[in-house]
């Protein structure tokens, strides 16, 4: 296990890696919660979206250079089971991984914790297919390939 602490172009991370487990920490802001002060049920997929742009970092490289080579992932499935609710002012673990890769797409696996109990409140995945621009479905390149494995 090792830790670290990466500056991204969205937050200052600290991550842990275990088992190829990539873990980023998010507060729940207000925003993101109801009259009732319980996180709105859409922003779970807002932050497995952040912890996969994270581990991408983490692996070298970043969405933004994906799509300069002309290689988008589109999501194509995605699925969220809710265990426990979250609060406001929560500190989040969102813990990613890479589950599956296939020539033409990844399928990416999640855990959202609450770190004050280590509480599981969703885990989840998605199911993205890489494509071109004109949204023609394609191999991905070998160097994704090489830095996501």
């Amino acid at each position: 296990m090792s830790a670290r602490r990466v500056t991204s172009p969205l937050f200052t991370l600290h991550f842990v890696i275990m088992n190829e487990w990539y873990e980023t920490e998010v507060r729940v802001r207000y925003a993101e919660t109801d009259q009732m002060g319980i996180v709105h049920h859409a922003n779970y997929l807002i932050w497995f979206e952040v912890g996969r742009s994270d581990l991408c970092w983490q692996k070298g490289f970043s969405y933004q250079e994906m799509e300069e080579g002309d290689s988008l992932l589109v999501v194509a499935d995605a699925r969220v089971r809710y265990k426990s609710p979250a609060f406001y002012d929560d500190l989040l673990t969102i813990r990613t991984q890479v589950a599956e890769i296939r020539s033409r797409s990844i399928r990416f696996t999640y855990e959202v914790y609450r770190g004050s109990d280590n509480t599981l409140l969703a885990d989840g995945e998605t199911l993205h297919l890489v494509t071109d621009r004109s949204r023609k479905v394609k191999s991905l390149p070998q160097v994704f390939k090489d830095k996501l494995s």
